[in-house]
């Protein structure tokens, strides 16, 4: 009888351990799938950030948060929605009353304080001079282009034919 037993014990380990396999193998299939995607998407952000020479910013705020996400300029941070699909990319949200400065990428965040310390508008070329980099045309065109960028959302203004200054609104909302 004891024989029995243990033979019926054995085929039902045999059995488990089938499973137990079959289950694992599942996992490790999933897992090489998931650890596909997640290389895939690594590459991408390397290549975003290559191309915007800036590191991408991870969704912090939902849609309601960041304000209008339309970005015809360029491409940063994405924004997801709840359950944390992106739905859009936005580098420089509108401004709008209470938005702070820390919404918007490190280096726009360092044109806003330049042009606060200087206390008035300036033109691209000093700009960059005063960030630190060559005023090399390729670098005052790129920043140019975030100038522009800024001023159509409403962060800065455009006092006259390529010369940037802190909207007012702004720079009250930012030097409380």
């Amino acid at each position: 009888m004891e024989a029995i037993a243990v033979g019926s014990l054995l085929e039902e380990l045999a059995r488990r351990e089938a499973m137990a396999r079959e289950r694992v193998e599942r996992l490790r299939e999933q897992l090489a799938a998931e650890e596909e995607a997640l290389s895939r998407l690594m590459i991408t952000r390397g290549t975003v950030e290559e191309i915007l020479g800036e590191p991408a910013r991870p969704a912090e705020r939902s849609p309601a948060e960041a304000g209008d996400q339309s970005d015809a300029g360029g491409v940063g941070g994405v924004v997801a929605q709840a359950g944390g699909s992106p739905i859009g990319v936005t580098t420089v949200p509108r401004w709008r009353p209470g938005m702070d400065a820390s919404v918007l990428p490190r280096t726009y965040q360092d044109v806003l304080e330049v042009l606060v310390d200087a206390g008035g508008a300036m033109r691209a070329g000093k700009i960059v001079t005063a960030l630190g980099s060559p005023a090399e045309a390729a670098k005052v065109e790129g920043l140019r282009a975030k100038l522009k960028r800024m001023a159509e959302r409403g962060w800065l203004s455009e006092d006259g034919p390529g010369l940037f200054g802190v909207n007012e609104r702004v720079r009250e909302q930012i030097t409380r």
